[in-house]
Order: C-alpha cells, then structure tokens, then sequence
C-alpha cells in the first residue's frame, strides 16, 4: 500500500501537517502543492533536512503541478480563502466552495483511490462540497475538527484541575465552530469521569472557552489564526490511515441515518483505517445532547441548502 501524502496548501496549517508527518516518518514521500511554488519548495527543502536530522526517511518535495501527487495514498486539503472586510459569510462560504472544487477536480483525475482529509473552512461544508465534486465514498472524504476541538477541551480541563495533562481524554462532536457538541460525560481524566472532579458550573466554563477557543487565539496572534493544534490534529487522522490502526477519532463525515441524521456533514467518532472512516460510531446521547446536536446538524444544512441553491445548480 502507498503511504505517500500530498498537501494542497503549503501554508501555516499544511507545513505543519507536512513536518508532524516527517519528522515522524510515516510517509516516503511528501508532497506540498501550493500555488506559490517558489514558496512550497523553499518549505520542503527545509523540512528534508529537518527528516535528515532526525534520520527519517521521509523526503519533502514541492510539486510542479497536481501530476506530482499522483498515487497519493491520502490528500490533506488546507487551501481556502480568508474572510475579507465586507465579506458575507455566503460570500465566503461560495468563494472556498469554487476553490474546493478545483482542488477537488484536479486530485481525483490524479490520484482517483486516495484518502481525502479536509481542513478547509467552513469545515463541514467544504467536506460536503468535496464529497459531491469527488465523487468518492463518504469513508474517502473526511473533515478535521474534532480531534482538535477535543485537544482544546481537553486541555482547558487540565487548566481547570491543575494537573492530569496527558491523562484526559475529553469527547466533542457536532460541527466545527460555534455549535460543536462538547460531551462532558464522556470525558475523563485517567479514566475519572470528569463530573466527579469538577463542578457544573468549572465544566460549563470549559465548555464555553472550548467554543470560543479558535477566536481566543487570533484575538492574541491578531493577524492569523491557529495553526499546531489544527496541523497536528490532521497529521494524527493521516498517521490512523496510514497505519490502519482501526482507531477512533471524532471526525466530519456524511451522515446517512446515524444520529437520526441524513445526507448531511457533521462530527461524529468514527474508525480510521486504509479506507478512511471505515465505521461511524453511534453514542447515546441524553435530550439535551440530542438538541445540541440537532442544532449543529441545522446550521450545517443551511450552509449545504446554499450551496445546492447557489453553487452545485448555478
């Protein structure tokens, strides 16, 4: 089986992508594509002497065009358009929709069998909009949000207890943003559930500061947005279907049925394999769970409606 990667978007999220994956030596070959080449290839340079330092066998080379990712077990898609001054969400939302699809066109002519990993905003529509323009099974076409909206949870816990950092594992699934489903009562710390070492009110204030987590951080950097917890979260997705580990991870896949919920993208555990998201798993949730989850599951199928509406019929 193939285990080369190809990166479409060598910015701060793909390079870090492209580095995690490297330095670990999961992949033979790395390909970054970008539309500025003389930029990939200065990145990729760097990062193969970084593998050589480290003696990984994983070589980093910018690509000339998308002939270079041909065979590519798995495709990470990062390219997307920062929202502009006077931009409407619509008009952000229908500009990345023409960028997925491009990108989408060219990778499935190239590499017709491979993985895609999405990690473009809006997340779950841009999964959505790959899906459609692919063609490929929904197991082949995945969004990255919830490992890492699960990583920002875990590590508010943490700042919450004051110790237990590596030991808690806490649980977020529903859409990326504003109506992420965080699940306290599947979290833990070294296997403790999280509702006997803190009290509702600590646990509803993690909760919040995890919605907010993204926006708390460009409030800091002030002139971009998250990139090592976002780029790692996707290289851990790729290093599952690179392995064929089997593990669980929550991710955006299409729904059809699971959770009372068709034809639509949002985040859910699934197992990651070669194949991609090889099985959606269905967790209880109690009633207000539920609407939390319904409410993630209408915000996404707004966004799905426009595109039917104004892009896939326009």
């Amino acid at each position: 089986m193939s285990n080369k990667v190809s990166i479409v978007g060598a910015g701060n999220v793909g390079s870090i992508v492209a580095y995690s994956l490297a330095m670990q030596g999961l992949a033979h070959e790395i390909v970054l594509v970008d539309r500025d080449t003389d930029r990939a290839k200065g990145k990729a340079l760097d990062m193969s002497h970084a593998a050589s330092a480290v003696r990984s066998h994983s070589i980093v080379r910018a690509a000339e065009s998308y002939e270079d990712v041909k065979d590519s077990k798995v495709v990470v898609i990062t390219a997307g358009f920062p929202r502009k001054p006077g931009m409407t969400r619509e008009d952000l939302l229908l500009k990345n929709a023409e960028i997925m699809r491009d990108v989408v066109n060219q990778v499935k002519e190239v590499a017709p069998d491979s993985v895609l990993v999405i990690v473009s905003n809006p997340l779950d529509a841009m999964t959505y909009t790959a899906l459609k323009v692919s063609g490929f099974p929904r197991e082949r076409v995945i969004g990255m949000a919830g490992i890492l909206d699960s990583a920002r949870m875990a590590y508010f816990i943490y700042e919450k207890l004051g110790y237990g950092a590596g030991q808690i594992r806490a649980s977020v699934i529903g859409g990326h943003g504003d109506f992420m489903v965080p699940l306290p009562r599947y979290s833990t710390v070294a296997g403790v559930p999280l509702s006997d070492l803190l009290s509702q009110k600590e646990i509803d204030e993690v909760v919040e500061r995890t919605r907010h987590a993204g926006a708390e951080i460009v409030s800091y950097l002030k002139t971009g947005s998250a990139y090592f917890a976002p780029g790692k979260s996707t290289a851990i997705m790729v290093e599952a279907i690179l392995k064929d580990s089997k593990q669980i991870f929550p991710c955006a896949v299409l729904l059809k049925g699971e959770y009372e919920v068709d034809n639509v993208v949002n985040g859910v555990p699934v197992m990651l394999g070669r194949n991609g998201a090889e099985k959606v798993i269905e967790v209880t949730l109690d009633p207000c769970e539920k609407e939390q989850f319904r409410r993630s599951t209408a915000a996404v199928k707004q966004m799905i409606d426009i595109l039917e509406k104004d892009f896939f019929k326009g």
